[in-house]
């Protein structure tokens, strides 16, 4: 029996996650197909429930279904439950759980691609929405100095920043406009886009979420965007001498966890990053 995994999406065309799934299940021999279920918000319950069945693995969930998709679940892991967001079902005795590897993606890029070490960091994060909160729940693992979340509804950043304030020595909230930023970007060990700004075909697409003044020349800049590879972000990043880090790692670091969760197997992490960067 042919087994069935894939990511539920809408839309769906941007993703690559088929390319880089299949690619793992073939090089393991794991007879799996892995396609994208591009799904409405109307139809997502039915489309999950399908996966009850006995030829399904789990499934993806990406955009905009990560937090709707909690209650077509039976029981949901405590770091998504935390993070609010369930990009990862995996079927366990028939029943489906839900689990977020974005944390994990996003810590494991920062290590494993830029060598870079978050202990006594500071950091200033762009964003408050999903991706946000799993970064910011896997920065909170990592003994960083101070975080600022920055976010176009000041509101939603300073909410965030609440949340969290048991889990981070320092957290503030910002505007992206405001003169904070400026002085938090300045002092930053690193910075993190987690918004849509700059994604090709996005309503922003050609935008930077940060003026190309703010970014000083000895941090490290990390956009989530992976499509283009080459952000507006990172390209004014450079421009500044900073060094910068693409979406792409985290795609596939979220992508092998979840693998890893489906399968018990190891992922074949490095085949991963080659049909991903094949694909885009």
């Amino acid at each position: 029996m042919t087994l069935q995994a894939g990511i539920f999406g809408y839309p769906l065309g941007h993703s690559i996650s088929p390319a880089f799934q299949q690619a793992a299940f073939d090089h393991l021999g794991i007879d799996a197909t892995y396609k994208a279920w591009e799904t409405s918000p109307a139809k997502l319950g039915d489309a999950v429930s399908l996966l009850k069945s006995d030829d399904y693995l789990g499934a993806n969930v990406t955009v905009p279904h990560k937090q709707a998709v909690r209650q077509s679940l039976d029981a949901i892991d405590p770091l998504a439950e935390s993070i609010g967001a369930v990009n990862t079902i995996v079927k366990e005795n028939g029943r489906l759980i839900g689990h977020n590897t974005d944390a994990y993606g996003f810590i494991q890029s920062l290590k494993r691609e830029a060598d870079f070490q978050l202990s006594g960091k500071r950091v200033v994060l762009i964003g408050a929405g999903g991706a946000a909160r799993a970064a910011v729940y896997g920065l909170a693992q990592e003994d960083i100095a101070s975080l600022v979340i920055a976010n176009r509804t000041l509101e939603n950043a300073s909410a965030l920043a609440s949340e969290m304030s048991d889990e981070l020595a320092e957290v503030h909230a910002t505007s992206l406009h405001a003169q904070a930023l400026a002085t938090s970007c300045s002092e930053a060990d690193l910075i993190v886009n987690t918004t849509s700004i700059g994604m090709l075909h996005g309503p922003a697409d050609g935008q930077s979420p940060i003026a190309e003044g703010l970014i000083p020349s000895d941090c490290l800049v990390y956009d989530i965007v992976y499509n283009p590879e080459n952000t507006p972000l990172l390209e004014a990043a450079r421009r500044a001498g900073a060094q910068t880090l693409g979406g792409l790692p985290m795609l596939v670091h979220q992508g092998a966890a979840a693998f890893e969760l489906w399968t018990g197997q190891t992922a074949p992490v490095e085949i991963m990053f080659a049909a991903a960067r094949n694909a885009l």
